[in-house]
């Protein structure tokens, strides 16, 4: 089993930054691909960013790509999204996710689900 808590939301300007960690339990975090998802209100679910277990991959949405950077700290079991340059449509609930199967991960599928936390871009 692998239990996941997200924290680093919050509300921030157009423009600015933020970081997003999602903190992982269970001895087997180092061999689990992991990425974010994020829902808008009314919205479906949708993929951000994914890694893979060593980090050696890094996969994400064309609407983050340059502005986000996905990573992660194994010694701390913690995954990371640094968020810059936000706009108002980042604004939504972000969930880390993790699987043992990358390919997983990035289509959805994956079996372990954080609860989530809010990310509000104000214009």
């Amino acid at each position: 089993q692998v239990q996941l808590v997200e924290s680093g939301g919050g509300l921030v300007q157009a423009g600015g930054s933020l970081r997003l960690s999602c903190a992982a339990s269970g001895r087997t975090f180092s061999s689990y691909a992991m990425g974010w998802f994020r829902q808008a209100p009314g919205k479906e679910r949708e993929f951000v960013a994914a890694i893979s277990w060593s980090g050696g991959s890094t996969s994400y949405a064309d609407s983050v790509k340059g502005r986000f950077t996905i990573s992660r700290d194994s010694a701390k079991n913690t995954m990371y999204l640094q968020m810059n340059s936000l706009k108002p449509e980042d604004t939504a609930v972000y969930y880390c996710a993790a699987d043992s199967s990358y390919p997983a991960v990035v289509r959805g599928g994956a079996n372990y689900w954080g609860k989530g936390t809010l990310v509000t871009v104000s214009s």
